[in-house]
């Protein structure tokens, strides 16, 4: 397993590039009983299903990586590197469970990877349109161990604010895009986001401000992102708050949104709530979603990225019990 992951970790797939992974794996990652379903989005990049029978229960998690690469190192009861937990970790407990599952007579379970999680769940919808008849899906993301009962949403903005250009002498005659755009953020950052009993405060970050004015003109366009942590109280105010912020002249655009989402959990599990987004919401027809994986949200994303192995074999046994107790659900 180790080794496994050491080798995914080695392997550059930042999203956009991670055909390199799945190439990989579909020449070397033949798990016994399993067959093979390799699922192409409409950017083709590729995802792949190990299916054992006619999966009921599936486990996914998705190979894509933020950028930077780092390659993998091991020191200490971890390894570390791009990946490490967020989400090539996932893949190799699972991959260990499902080798475990097999083994032990098991069937009707399947192995989902997936690409495009971090940049729009390009994967997950592409296999949302395909894969039929599974009750349960076990989204693997770095939760502590912990069997997640909420998730919050997201909205990511793309925000232009129109001005008029002119000599930077004389002001007066200009609309200065970006003092419009300093209007916004003083109230937006003002403004009081509901709480939310389940998962509490909304956030939010900006990315990508672009005013590419020279410097002896008012600037007269400014571009920028903005990506919200949305919760069930939150969700569905932000946008009109946001229009209410902006002018006839600037423009906005949604481009991607997920609701806050409720998971199932299981007696016996140690439970939270999350601040970050999956490919769950893209994963409605798979069926009841969890929450679960080893390694840390605090480290992914992270130039410390790593994952402990002794989470990882942890996980391993705990994914075996919630199969188990899955498998008892569905004969109820």
């Amino acid at each position: 397993m180790e080794n496994f992951l050491i080798s995914l970790i080695n392997i550059d797939s930042t999203s956009g590039s991670e055909n390199s992974v799945a190439d990989y794996l579909i020449e070397t990652f033949r798990p016994a009983g399993a067959s093979l379903e390799i699922i192409t989005s409409e950017n083709g990049r590729k995802s792949l299903f190990y299916k054992w029978g006619e999966p009921k229960i599936i486990f996914c998690s998705h190979f894509d990586c933020v950028p930077p690469f780092i390659p993998a190192s091991s020191s200490d009861g971890k390894i570390s590197g791009r990946g490490a937990c967020d989400a090539k970790g996932q893949i190799a407990v699972m991959a260990e469970t499902c080798r475990l599952l097999h083994s032990g007579g098991k069937s009707d379970f399947g192995l989902l990877l997936l690409a495009g999680e971090e940049d729009g769940s390009h994967g997950a919808i592409a296999a949302n349109k395909v894969i039929k008849n599974s009750r349960f899906v076990i989204v693997g993301e770095p939760t502590e161990n912990k069997l997640i009962s909420a998730s919050k949403g997201n909205i990511l903005f793309e925000l232009t604010f129109n001005g008029k250009a002119a000599h930077s002498g004389y002001p007066e005659l200009g609309i200065d895009a970006v003092r419009k755009f300093h209007y916004f953020l003083s109230h937006l950052f003002n403004f009081d986001f509901p709480n939310d009993d389940i998962l509490g405060s909304t956030t939010f970050n900006f990315s990508n401000i672009i005013s590419a004015n020279a410097s002896n003109v008012v600037p007269y366009h400014l571009k920028c992102k903005v990506f919200f942590r949305t919760t069930f109280a939150s969700h569905d105010i932000i946008e009109t708050k946001m229009r209410s912020l902006l002018d006839e002249t600037d423009e906005y655009k949604i481009l991607y949104s997920d609701l806050p989402m409720n998971f199932h959990t299981i007696p016996g599990f140690r439970t939270g709530v999350v601040a970050y987004g999956c490919d769950a919401p893209e994963l409605k027809n798979l069926g009841t979603p969890l929450l679960y994986g080893p390694g840390s949200i605090h480290t992914a994303h992270t130039s410390g990225e790593y994952i402990s192995i002794a989470d990882m074999h942890t996980a391993v046994s705990d994914l075996t019990k919630i199969f188990e107790h899955l498998e008892n659900e569905l004969t109820k």
